[in-house]
């Protein structure tokens, strides 16, 4: 029985993946820190865990150059509207910090002198601890209906109708926790008598939706008072039953040591 502990780095694409279908996902990147140990529960097969602090990076655009989008808002005088907004060149740089927490079996096998075969699979807690938005847009215009009266606004600046150019503003989604499959391919090549580096590919998917929203939001959010400040909400704010879930695959590195 021998407890193996190890450092380590993971890198390659990582991202949300969103079936918001207004919402367009690319220049991925995600990456972690990571350290734990490896028991050993026979010559072949041993059981690890540890913890590991990632990294996600990612920009959203709208799926067409210039889009319309809908939900309900609420003015000062308690009157319920239809909030329009339309924006060009839309971008949203999204970057989610989280701490995940693996469970897995490795599986161990002696290929040549000094390398071994290994397997992992298993399964990761994945806790976001912050998920922050940058958006900008060249324009964006907000309007209302009015269903009750049949009134359509879409140029009254002070109640917070109308246009803006060169829209920038930040943001943050609520989150919370899912647990994502791991797998990892690689080898082990000993360094010394106690020590050795690992090298494998992995792959990692969440199984449900790590944003937390209770209702449907407009991407650009409504300021009763004024068009200049609008708060970011964000494309997926835009479909509370929405999945949006990480992914990631790519290579990682181990320093191991036994004891």
């Amino acid at each position: 029985m021998v407890a193996q502990f190890y450092v380590g780095i993971q890198s390659g694409v990582g991202n949300i993946q969103s079936n918001v279908k207004e919402a367009i996902e690319g220049n991925r990147l995600g990456g972690a820190m990571k350290f734990g140990y490896v028991y050993s529960l026979t010559n072949h097969v041993g059981i690890g865990t540890g913890l590991e602090v990632s990294q996600y990076k990612q920009e959203v655009s709208l799926n067409n150059f210039s889009g319309t989008l809908s939900n309900y808002e609420v003015d000062l005088s308690s009157s319920a509207f239809v909030y329009n907004v339309t924006t060009t060149n839309y971008n949203e740089k999204q970057t989610l910090h989280a701490i995940q927490i693996p469970l897995f079996l490795q599986y161990k096998r002696n290929i040549n002198k000094g390398i071994d075969f290994n397997f992992r699979a298993g399964a990761k807690y994945f806790l976001p601890v912050n998920y922050k938005i940058n958006v900008t847009a060249s324009y964006v215009k907000g309007t209302a209906y009015y269903p009750d009266v049949n009134l359509n606004i879409d140029d009254l600046p002070e109640y917070g109708f109308g246009g803006q150019s060169n829209y920038s503003a930040s943001g943050e989604y609520g989150t919370k926790g899912t647990v994502m499959s791991m797998f990892e391919l690689g080898f082990t090549f000993d360094m010394g008598a106690k020590n050795s580096l690992y090298a494998a590919m992995f792959l990692e998917n969440g199984y449900s939706s790590i944003i937390d929203q209770k209702t449907d939001e407009s991407y650009i959010g409504y300021n009763p008072t004024s068009v200049a400040v609008r708060k970011a909400n964000g494309l997926y704010s835009t479909d509370k039953d929405a999945k949006n879930r990480p992914v990631a695959f790519g290579v990682t590195l181990e320093w191991n040591f036994n004891l």
